[in-house]
């Protein structure tokens, strides 16, 4: 099997900011990888090299065996980008939003009209596409944008974080249209800030942080380096706290984390966690701790984040995205 993206030593810098610190990629044909990590990792720089949108300091990159500096034409011809926010006219109808992109791949009118139409259906957005985009939800801009992504029917896929602020409804049915167009044969490299998202769609997860590859494996493998279950605590009274950790902390391989609200504590096993969640029950009778709540559970990438880095996934420091400040909707020169 093929890579169809193949990355190797990626670095780019801002004046005084490394953004990428040399970051190897390689996604085979008809797989998905994900490109995990908070606010500022590098993830939308990674992609904009990728994607030709940006020039690389250092290191290569290809699309579909082609350079995509030495050939950038030829790599963008291969690629459906999606960016953080949907490119589309408000102006235009989704109809002609997707005719205006079949024709500046030059597919022809009638093509582009035809092509439009299919896509519109295979999105649910038939009923609204001859609508001004502007009284769309932020699901259905979304879907239209990727649609857009789709017009020229490219091997390869790069969605930059699709479903950032769309709420539940509208990204389960991103996640449907993602497994639809993977189930076709497409490749997807896929940058996220949602754990949940990376575990559910990718094949494989590299996981960065300040411009570095910290990880890198499929989502079973990199639970598996968070150790056993979980034992997960709700107290009935934040007062219990020290006692509940006391318990904890006689099972706990990695210390106890507790929540802010001091009433939410979790503790890595090792062993046969059942036991150890009878050892806890015991101990919270022994010295009267009342739970609204206990149980077991796998690690999740959350916790594989911290672990890994020693913070949240949600966010960074400065809370910004990366550190380039590239107009996105320049990332529509990529379709």
């Amino acid at each position: 099997m093929s890579d169809m993206i193949r990355a190797s030593g990626l670095a780019k810098r801002y004046k005084e900011v490394e953004a990428l610190r040399g970051i190897d990629l390689a996604v085979p044909e008809g797989k998905v990888l994900a490109l995990l990590g908070p606010n500022g990792a590098g993830k939308t720089t990674t992609v904009r090299c990728i994607t030709t949108l940006l020039k690389p300091d250092a290191g290569t990159a290809e699309v579909a065996g082609i350079d995509v500096v030495a050939d950038p034409a030829g790599a963008r011809a291969k690629i459906g980008l999606s960016g953080q926010y949907a490119a589309v006219d408000e102006h235009l109808t989704g109809y002609e939003n997707l005719v205006m992109v079949g024709r500046l791949y030059h597919l022809g009118k009638a093509r582009a009209q035809a092509r439009a139409r299919e896509l519109l259906e295979r999105f649910d957005l038939a009923d609204a596409g001859d609508r001004p985009t502007k009284t769309y939800s932020g699901g259905m801009r979304r879907r239209l944008d990727l649609a857009g992504a789709l017009v020229a029917e490219p091997p390869v896929l790069v969605l930059d974080e699709p479903t950032t602020g769309l709420d539940v409804r509208s990204r389960q049915q991103m996640w449907d249209v993602i497994r639809e167009l993977v189930g076709s044969g497409a490749t997807l490299l896929l940058t996220t800030q949602y754990l949940e998202e990376a575990d559910k769609l990718a094949d494989d997860i590299v996981v960065i942080d300040h411009g570095l590859a910290i990880a890198h494996g499929t989502a079973d493998e990199l639970k598996a380096r968070t150790g056993g279950e979980r034992i997960e605590v709700v107290l009935a009274d934040a007062e219990d706290r020290d006692a509940a950790h006391r318990v904890l902390s006689e099972v706990a391989v990695d210390g106890v984390r507790v929540g802010d609200n001091g009433r939410e504590l979790t503790a890595a096993v090792s062993g046969t966690a059942t036991d150890d969640l009878l050892r806890v029950l015991q101990g919270f009778e022994r010295e009267t701790v009342t739970v609204l709540d206990v149980g077991l559970r796998r690690p999740t990438l959350d916790d594989v984040f911290l672990a890994l880095t020693g913070h949240a996934a949600e966010s960074d420091v400065d809370g910004s995205d990366d550190t380039d400040t590239t107009d996105d909707s320049e990332m529509e020169v990529a379709r």
